[in-house]
């Protein structure tokens, strides 16, 4: 396979509510969207980077430069038998995995296009229903946060998750368990504690969470690995995941019994899928995170769900909890917290092109 040409266009989307976490506030979303071209077929990726490096180090600016100035480049004179092969040709580049992991998964949804299987199927998906979850960022005050979640039970959602951070913790979700004693309930720290809050974080185990999050830094494992077995609530790892060696070091140092598989986090659907092969060896459930993504985002995550050992509900929920029109036709729904994956080729969803243009700010075709 040879990619004829790489169209990046820049968008730039409201938010339905602004969205807080421990990084701090997002009320616009800037994403980079990926449309590759090869033989008259054509597949779609979105970078899911933040607009600035808090996340990771990468960010919507540095996504651009580096596919319009390199990994373009570099790949439209590559020829490859694979998507699969994608991410190898790309890994002269150190980190960068949002980046790396678009423009793979934009060939991928090419690749299942051009054999006329939907893309879940074609990397080896075979649940066809997907139980939901939500995500829920921090808010102004916790009759607010309870509000919210009332809303999201009420569509049906399987599991509620509440950014924490100090100041928005212990307390909060003691408010929460009192509200709603029997829900599914984990926090998401977004790194924002050490191992000097172990005793306050200890005080959580009093309210019967499915995880917390990543409690300690970003790029941590060993302090996990000594944080967990003082813990009853398991520890759920995000940020410190970047590879199925890393996930094997984790759960040989017993630092989870958790782990979030982000698509964009990891590098696509090659090392995903890795990644997910070893946490199935060791029994090890793992879920799909997001990255507050637009359709077509959405709809990678949704193929990735689909992988067996996704057992637990996923933050892959309705486009409209999100955003007042998305990018793809038809938009995701989840009725009573479920989502079926798509039976069409590639990602099951038409890119609506006319709004992706309007709503564009920029846009460069390499060829």
């Amino acid at each position: 396979m040879k990619l004829d040409r790489i169209t990046l266009r820049e968008i730039r989307m409201p938010l339905v509510h602004p969205f807080e976490t421990s990084f701090g506030l997002t009320t616009v979303r800037r994403m980079v969207l990926v449309e590759v071209e090869s033989q008259g077929a054509v597949g779609w990726g979105e970078v899911a980077a933040n607009e600035l490096p808090r996340y990771n180090e990468e960010w919507t600016d540095s996504a651009w430069l580096l596919i319009r100035d390199m990994l373009g480049p570099q790949l439209l004179g590559q020829s490859f038998e694979t998507a699969g092969d994608v991410g190898e040709l790309s890994s002269g580049v150190r980190g960068h995995r949002m980046t790396r992991g678009a423009l793979e998964a934009a060939v991928w949804d090419l690749e299942a296009r051009a054999r006329d299987t939907p893309l879940w199927r074609h990397i080896g998906g075979s649940r066809t229903s997907l139980d939901c979850g939500v995500s829920i960022g921090i808010q102004q005050t916790v009759g607010e946060l309870l509000d919210k979640i009332d809303v999201e039970l009420a569509a049906g959602y399987k599991r509620i998750k509440i950014k924490i951070k100090p100041g928005w913790d212990v307390d909060v979700v003691a408010e929460v368990r009192k509200r709603f004693p029997s829900i599914e309930l984990m926090a998401d720290a977004n790194s924002a504690y050490s191992l000097a809050d172990i005793d306050h974080l200890k005080q959580l185990d009093d309210f019967g969470l499915m995880m917390i999050e990543q409690p300690l830094a970003h790029d941590d494992i060993i302090d996990h690995a000594q944080l967990q077995p003082q813990l009853d609530t398991p520890i759920c790892l995000d940020e410190s995941i970047l590879s199925a060696h890393n996930a094997e070091q984790a759960i040989r140092l017993g630092a989870c019994r958790i782990i979030n598989i982000k698509l964009s986090r990891v590098g696509g659907f090659a090392e995903a899928k890795r990644l997910h092969d070893v946490t199935q060896k060791h029994d090890i459930p793992v879920w799909c995170g997001g990255m507050l993504e637009a359709g077509i985002g959405r709809a990678h995550n949704i193929a990735l769900s689909t992988l067996e050992n996704f057992r637990l509900p996923g933050d892959v929920s309705a486009s409209q909890r999100y955003w007042t029109r998305d990018i793809i036709e038809p938009e995701v729904t989840a009725p009573n917290g479920q989502i079926t994956p798509p039976s069409s080729p590639g990602i099951g969803f038409a890119v609506d092109l006319d709004y992706v243009n309007h709503l564009a700010v920029r846009e460069e075709t390499l060829s």
